[in-house]
């Protein structure tokens, strides 16, 4: 029997993605930017002009990275080191697990609904990015008794 869980739409893709594009113009560095789903899956990307060709896949891998680990990557980063747990895990997933940060899930009521990933900057920018991303979300990222599908900008998708 199918089920039904919450995710990121479009609509809030081009959101997020407008106010990442935003910050990385405050910090007058052109970025890449992702936005997944909840199933890890490629919603929208933009890459600003100048943004740097090598930083693309690493956008994508970062917010596909933050959703099939529901973890920041910069958490993974720590975890990864030597004689930690997770050492190695950039190894996995046929190299495209990205460990340092940028990569950030996105929340909604205790459900991970998708991610945000950020690459062209110094970790700690693309962290800005990828929170500014976000951030435009605002009260939908926020705890509620409310049902994310009777939002506006949210989808009820079955999988």
């Amino acid at each position: 029997m199918p089920r039904s869980y919450d995710s990121l739409t479009l609509e809030d893709a081009k959101r997020m993605l407008s106010a990442a594009e935003a910050k990385a113009a405050s910090l007058g560095i052109a970025y890449n930017i992702a936005i997944v789903d909840a199933g890890g899956h490629l919603v929208a990307f933009v890459r600003q002009d100048g943004a740097l060709i090598g930083s693309i896949d690493l956008a994508v891998d970062k917010a596909v990275t933050a959703r099939i680990f529901d973890k920041t990557t910069s958490d993974l980063a720590g975890l990864a080191q030597s004689g930690k747990p997770l050492f190695g895990i950039q190894e996995s997933n046929a190299g495209k697990v990205v460990i340092f940060g940028g990569g950030i899930p996105v929340m909604f009521d205790g459900s991970i609904v998708g991610a945000v990933g950020a690459s062209a900057g110094t970790v700690e920018q693309d962290i800005a990015v990828a929170e500014a991303a976000i951030a435009a979300l605002g009260r939908l990222t926020q705890s509620s008794s409310r049902s994310r599908s009777s939002q506006e900008g949210s989808k009820r998708s079955t999988q």
